[in-house]
């Protein structure tokens, strides 16, 4: 149950990272505005979008460490710790039937064999 929540918050998380990472202006976008391409700092206030979406942005990937790592550790805390070689060997091995050496049968033609 408690993996559930998380994993929730995890993807609710990532896809709000991702939307803020692509909402953010790149670092040349300020000098488009100073030769008349409009007011880029009036949504956000004064200072503009970059201490707004950049703060969130931090956050927001803090959160996501964070759920990552609790997402590995309740994982690994619920399965049992096998190897590859023991997942893939079966489950019920049959018997081995002991190996009883051939009795030596005599040769059917009278020219030896090349050892």
């Amino acid at each position: 149950m408690l993996h559930n929540i998380i994993l929730v918050i995890h993807v609710l998380v990532a896809v709000s990272l991702i939307a803020l990472v692509l909402l953010q202006q790149g670092k040349g976008a300020d000098a488009g505005a100073a030769f008349g391409s409009g007011a880029s700092s009036t949504v956000f206030g004064s200072r503009g979008s970059a201490s707004f979406l950049s703060r969130t942005t931090g956050i927001l990937a803090g959160i996501f460490f964070l759920t990552s790592l609790t997402l590995a550790y309740i994982s690994n805390q619920h399965a049992a710790p096998t190897s590859v070689i023991d997942r893939l060997a079966p489950q019920s091995v049959a018997p081995v039937m002991p190996v009883v050496p051939a009795t030596p049968q005599k040769p059917t033609s009278d020219v030896p064999a090349a050892d």
